[in-house]
């Protein structure tokens, strides 16, 4: 389903806006959430805010809405009480759709620890230097997702990750079905049969590909570790682990895990990008500090795309199944308990905007403390590559933001994701 972003809705206008909770109670029960996350896409700050005060606990037919940071960080902080069960049909054995397993423990703590921490300079350097090569040589005007935010982590995951052999296009789109899969293709989203059933295909089809593609540079990467020849990319890395047998980390586990790190590079960090780029030129003022923080090359720079995230996530929310009897907003008139097999909606954009936990919320502040944004996961489920975003996407946008004159056009959205958002400078 293709739609247009608008720019950065600004508080609403009371007398045209307002009164959300009434339009749901009065919508038909299979229009309610669909509704909602209508209100959330077009007039996100008056809704949220009306919910926060009014219900903070919104239960619909099919999922239940908490709106208020307390509640947010509840659901996702609380692994043992709210589980990743509608990622399972579509990620398998793959550690992210379990909890607190054995699985999860072992593969996520291998996982971090191969994604080195020292190299962190280096692919910042090689973002920074990629995004700058591809601006130079697109003329003045660039369709972001197509020839840019999707092209640079492919780049990154080829160059750091193992994959440099398997083709750029193919990776994209291998980690495009399977994001859509994972956060669009569930079953309170508002996809046809037809879509949903092409979704599925698509990612299947994919993750055969990728498995036999990963396979065979397995295979080759492997004899060239046992030879001492191999590289320190992150397949030799955990190949190298997996033949010590000091743990059980076979030769299957490499495969999994090197995929999983491929499908959460690419189209997580398009999507955020291309979100943090348009929040920023919604707002001349912060974007003319922006352009001279970028030019300066100043540290400060990366307060502003965080910043600007707070205000246009590319997740909105996460969603969760309920395990245990759980009190929401407890101590206030909206308290309310939901009931073990409900889908929890924790909707994290309104988090980052509750007065509770965030001081003068409405107001762009790049050097607030972000460590309560919700932009890359929080508790059990934070992002695996949590370290390698807070370079790699500040250093992408940093260099668009560094051109002269830049706009941009509108961001058009195919089923969540942006798919064309052309952005133009002077040469």
């Amino acid at each position: 389903m293709s739609t247009t972003d608008t720019l950065a809705p600004q508080p609403a206008d009371p007398a045209t806006t307002g009164g959300y909770l009434r339009r749901i109670d009065a919508a038909a029960p299979d229009q309610k959430w669909p509704l909602a996350r209508r209100f959330m896409v077009e007039e996100p700050f008056p809704f949220f805010e009306e919910l926060r005060r009014d219900r903070p606990v919104l239960a619909l037919p099919n999922v239940t809405i908490v709106s208020r940071f307390a509640d947010c960080a509840l659901t996702l902080r609380r692994h043992q009480d709210f589980g990743v069960d509608l990622y399972k049909p579509k990620q398998g054995d793959y550690f992210m759709a379990q909890d607190d397993t054995a699985d999860h423990w072992r593969d996520k703590s291998i996982m971090k620890s191969i994604l080195d921490y020292e190299d962190l300079p280096a692919m910042r350097a090689f973002v920074g230097q990629k995004t700058k090569e591809l601006l130079d040589g697109a003329g003045g005007q660039i369709d972001a997702p197509k020839a840019l935010t999707r092209v640079v982590p492919v780049a990154l995951v080829q160059k750091f990750f193992g994959f440099d052999t398997l083709d750029a296009k193919a990776l994209t789109e291998w980690s495009y079905w399977n994001q859509q899969d994972a956060f669009h293709n569930q079953p309170f989203d508002d996809v046809t049969p037809e879509r949903s059933a092409l979704i599925t295909r698509k990612r299947e089809e994919s993750i055969m590909q990728l498995a036999l593609r990963l396979g065979a540079v397995v295979l080759k990467r492997g004899l060239m570790v046992r030879f001492g020849m191999g590289g320190q990319d992150s397949i030799s890395r955990l190949l190298r682990l997996s033949h010590s047998h000091g743990l059980k980390f076979p030769i299957k586990k490499v495969i999994l895990n090197a995929g999983g790190l491929l499908i959460g590079s690419v189209e997580t960090t398009s999507h955020t990008s291309c979100n943090a780029i348009r929040e920023i030129l919604s707002r001349p003022d912060i974007a003319a500090q922006a352009h001279k923080l970028a030019v300066a090359n100043d540290p400060a720079f990366d307060g502003y795309v965080w910043e600007a995230l707070r205000f246009r996530p590319a997740f909105p929310y996460f969603f969760r199944v309920c395990h245990k009897a759980t009190e929401f907003a407890g101590g206030t008139a909206g308290a309310a308990t939901v009931a073990p097999g409900t889908t929890v909606m924790a909707i994290t954009h309104s988090a980052m905007l509750d007065p509770a936990n965030v001081s003068d919320p409405m107001r762009f502040d790049p050097t607030r403390s972000q460590a309560d944004n919700f932009t890359l996961g929080y508790g059990l489920h934070e992002c695996l590559g949590r370290a390698i975003g807070e370079v790699m996407l500040p250093e992408l946008v940093k260099q668009v933001l560094a051109r002269p004159g830049l706009t941009d056009g509108p961001m058009e959205l195919e089923s969540g994701s942006p798919e064309h958002y052309v952005l133009s400078w002077s040469k």
